[in-house]
């Protein structure tokens, strides 16, 4: 008879999940649309990450479960967790405690690069690999889809689990029923490179919380299909503009205004007095075009500008702090088992 071994359960686990910026298709993601027609996002994982630690927790402590982020939980059982994907992740994969878990990230969570989104798939990615498990990204991003939207009924889409979950540069499609299909951006020429070269971002300084805006946006996307449809499309010819092999950036930029002016209208809370301020102060110092990143109110301003132009963008907007920003190829991966 065949002797079915199996390596005994990891004591600790460390993964690494990149945050991401969408570059177009922003809000067709979501439910409310892509069930009416389908949504298309491009987007890219970036540099930037959630680390997350999962490790068996000592016996002797008082507490059973200990979890650490922006506050430390001590508590008895799974039910008590306050963090709600923390909880509803450790309900999902069958957990039994006593756990440590420890997540820090590289940038501050609610500023629009998906970081609530990259947090859920990391601690899946981790969770599966403490009980001994491998995962696909597509299982990945489809467990922290239906944690946060079906479990916690957090009013988003499905882009940022699945830009966590795959990385790279990827042309999203949502299409009713549920479906995502996955078309990763190959692109020549050194395009994506150049993107980058190409790409200034900057932190407002404000966090917000992406549920308020986006609950309105969901609301209003009755009235907003016209807008959406345009978001859509855009998303489209920012891909077919890649796979040209030579990107006109300046087009690209243009593109990305197009649609920061579509979006603008999705929702009251999207855009402020100052966004708009900082926004048409970069495109005065000679921006090509921009946005803000994620669901609107604060976060970060990202603008395509040429090399030439950049220190008078950085002048200009010399009241916010830059952050390099450059593309992750891999989505989320864990960086150590013991």
């Amino acid at each position: 008879m065949a002797n079915h071994w199996r390596p005994p359960r990891p004591n600790m686990v460390v993964t690494r999940t990149p945050l991401r910026v969408s570059f177009a298709g922003g809000g067709t993601d979501l439910a409310a649309f892509y069930e009416r027609d389908y949504g298309a996002v491009l987007s890219t994982a970036i540099t930037q990450y959630i680390y997350v630690t999962v490790k068996r927790h000592g016996q002797i402590f008082n507490e059973r479960i200990r979890l650490n982020y922006s506050k430390s939980e001590q508590v008895q059982e799974i039910e008590e967790i306050e963090n709600n994907i923390a909880r509803e992740c450790l309900r999902f994969v069958a957990i039994e405690p006593p756990i440590y878990i420890s997540t820090v990230g590289d940038l501050p969570a609610s500023t629009g690069l998906g970081g609530s989104s990259s947090f859920a798939v990391g601690l899946l990615n981790a969770l599966h690999a403490y009980q001994g498990e491998r995962v696909s990204a597509g299982q990945l991003a489809e467990e922290a889809s239906y944690i946060e939207i079906e479990v916690l009924k957090e009013p988003i889409g499905k882009q940022d689990q699945y830009a966590a979950a795959f990385g790279g540069l990827n042309f999203f499609c949502f299409k009713p029923g549920g479906a995502v299909t996955v078309e990763p951006q190959r692109l020549v020429n050194g395009t994506l490179g150049k993107l980058f070269d190409h790409i200034l971002m900057f932190w407002t300084g404000h966090q917000r919380d992406s549920s308020s805006v986006l609950a309105e946006q969901k609301a209003k996307t009755p009235e907003k299909l016209e807008s959406l449809f345009k978001i859509r499309g855009h998303a489209q010819q920012l891909q077919e503009l890649l796979g040209t092999g030579g990107c006109d950036l300046r087009v690209f930029g243009g593109i990305l205004d197009e649609s920061w002016q579509q979006k603008r209208r999705l929702a009251s809370t999207i855009t402020n007095s100052q966004i708009d301020t900082w926004y048409q102060r970069a495109s005065d110092a000679g921006a090509w075009g921009g946005k803000l990143c994620g669901a609107g109110g604060g976060g970060f301003l990202l603008f395509v500008v040429p090399p030439e132009r950049q220190n008078a963008v950085r002048q200009s907007l010399s009241d916010l702090q830059e952050v390099p920003v450059g593309p992750e190829a891999h989505g989320s991966q864990i960086l150590f088992v013991e």
